[in-house]
């Protein structure tokens, strides 16, 4: 069975696609011994790695948008969200494990504010370290732990490749749901799955600008990180399956990772087989 240090990248609702990529990995029989996530990519992977990420499915399939709506808790005065609701319920679904007692290696990165540098949760609360990781600057609430003011890692980091290497898996493999629709040769073939950035802009004003220039500075990222240290293969998901906010797209956008995933497994796995062809021949 060949082993796999999983990378989950930042990408708001887009991350749900995370799930379907996991699952069509497990299908095929690769075995993830190690993951390490920023953001929404930190969120899948610690349910994930607490054996919670069917439970977690269960329930964010059942969420509509006025669902969404409910859970957001608009902290007054600030104009940003807190997510008390979202993580009452993340504690229901996978309790507050410690992340050493996880049955995998696991980092969620964030980023100090203080001190302009990444932090990597890799001991303590695993609630707190998805809460530290997904708190988008602007939107919701800075995450405050002794003199440090945390907020999430896809600003420094959307891909955290480097937290994976230590495992010595058989592949690296990273998520990146930020990716240019330019850069996707692939196309999913249903019509429900493509998606309108330029109408969502002007439909959500100031905080579609917000979220859209976060995007932009993370795929711009994003490819500094691959760059640096690249992985055997980076499933692509291109940002017009869906948008940063759509929440109650979980069906969807789960169903759009696993496709996408088979798709470039399938092209990856045929690589495999020719450099192993051409390696007997010699």
């Amino acid at each position: 069975m060949p082993t796999v240090s999983l990378v989950l990248g930042a990408g708001g609702a887009r991350g749900y696609a995370h799930i379907g990529v996991i699952e069509e990995l497990e299908q095929r029989g690769y075995e993830v011994i190690c993951v390490a996530g920023s953001s929404m990519g930190a969120l899948v992977g610690g349910l994930y790695a607490a054996d919670a990420l069917q439970r977690y499915r269960e329930w964010v399939e059942t969420l509509g948008w006025v669902n969404v709506v409910r859970l957001l808790d608009l902290s007054f005065g600030k104009g940003t969200f807190r997510g008390d609701k979202v993580f009452a319920k993340l504690r229901e679904i996978a309790g507050d494990p410690l992340i050493e007692s996880l049955r995998i290696p696991y980092t969620a990165v964030a980023t100090d504010l203080q001190s302009n540098k990444e932090v990597w949760f890799q001991r303590g609360s695993l609630m707190d370290a998805i809460r530290a990781s997904i708190a988008v600057p602007g939107v919701v609430e800075p995450f405050i732990t002794g003199q440090r003011m945390l907020v999430d890692g896809g600003v420094l980091n959307p891909l955290p490749i480097i937290p994976t290497v230590a495992a010595h898996a058989d592949y690296i493999i990273a998520v990146d749901v930020n990716c240019p629709r330019s850069a996707v040769e692939l196309h999913l073939e249903r019509d429900e799955y493509r998606y309108s950035a330029s109408a969502d802009i002007e439909k959500l004003g100031r905080l579609g600008l917000l979220l859209t220039s976060m995007e932009v500075m993370q795929t711009a990222l994003t490819k500094y990180k691959i760059a640096g240290y690249s992985p055997d293969l980076v499933v692509r998901v291109p940002k017009g399956v869906g948008g940063f906010h759509e929440f109650h797209r979980a069906t969807e956008l789960i169903a759009a990772g696993r496709e996408l995933a088979r798709r470039q497994l399938d092209a990856f796995e045929g690589r495999l087989r020719l450099r192993q062809a051409e390696s007997t021949d010699q």
